[in-house]
């Protein structure tokens, strides 16, 4: 988020894109190539209209060294100190076109990554919890420095099959901390819950999350829940979508006022019919 409130970006790199109709339809068929299936997702939020993009392509468009990852026309590059992702896409379902550049500057690299299910095969790592962002951005012509953080998810398995729900939120103190809290329902009825600050330096002190506050639902009906030591409540939806939404939160944690990048996902309602045939229009795919 800007440091003004008013926008945002959330960008995600997939290799084996889990949220991919088509490659749930090709692991339908038997095993699935996950490097057919990449895609570089970028959301824009602003007060004017957000844009969206998230061009699926096959793996003859995928590039990878070790400080470089490419998917058809963009591109994340590492130079050892920042992450600078070069974004050349087209948004949907109203064409247009997003194409700039934004900075990731992370204050320190985490090395403690975290099993979520029993089974070993879904690890998250939280790789850069304290960053700054600079977004340079010339379609739509966007300038703005903020708030940010960065992290990762991996898996050797269908999300779908080993998760049934989950709550995300992410926020900073004054301090210049980050609060993280990850929920988790797995399929077996056991759960995750993970709540933890890092500090500036990447220091991870884990703590005992309070109460849950029910939120109110989306449009779509999707659940929203955050912990705090206080009410909450949704300041602003990012995106709501038939499986998945993103709002910013207003909460209290560790006796202040946070302001939480929140996340609801629900896996039974993505591995719905209905909703796999509705995925196309806001992810298209291309054969180059």
């Amino acid at each position: 988020m800007s440091d003004d409130g008013q926008n945002g970006i959330t960008i995600i790199a997939f290799i084996g894109s889990v949220f991919s109709p088509y490659y749930a339809l090709a692991r339908r068929k038997g095993p699935a190539d996950p490097l057919n299936h990449c895609a570089i997702n970028v959301a824009i939020y602003r007060k004017r209209g957000s844009h969206w993009a998230m061009t699926e392509r096959p793996r003859n468009a995928l590039g990878r060294t070790s400080d470089r990852l490419s998917v058809g026309p963009s591109n994340l590059a590492w130079d050892g100190k920042s992450l600078t992702i070069h974004i050349d896409e087209i948004a949907v379902p109203i064409p247009g076109r997003i194409r700039g550049a934004v900075r990731v500057v992370p204050t320190a690299i985490t090395a403690q990554a975290f099993t979520l299910n029993n089974d070993g095969n879904h690890l998250w790592w939280p790789i850069a919890p304290c960053a700054r962002v600079q977004v340079q951005l010339d379609h739509p012509r966007l300038r703005w420095q903020g708030d940010g953080y960065f992290d990762m998810n991996r898996g050797d398995a269908p999300l779908e099959q080993g998760f049934a729900d989950w709550q995300w939120a992410r926020g900073a103190t004054r301090d210049g901390a980050s609060i993280i809290l990850y929920e988790a329902r797995r399929r077996d009825a056991s759960r995750v819950d993970l709540a933890m600050t890092f500090d500036p330096q990447g220091r991870m002190q884990a703590f005992e999350p309070p109460s849950t506050v029910e939120l109110r639902r989306t449009a779509w009906q999707i659940g929203r829940s955050i912990r705090s030591e206080d009410t909450a409540h949704v300041i602003r939806t990012l995106e709501d979508a038939p499986f998945y939404a993103r709002s910013v939160i207003a909460a209290k944690l560790h006796g202040e006022p946070a302001i939480l990048m929140h996340e609801s996902l629900s896996l039974d309602r993505f591995r719905m019919p209905v909703v796999q045939a509705m995925l196309p229009f806001r992810m298209p795919r291309s054969w180059r």
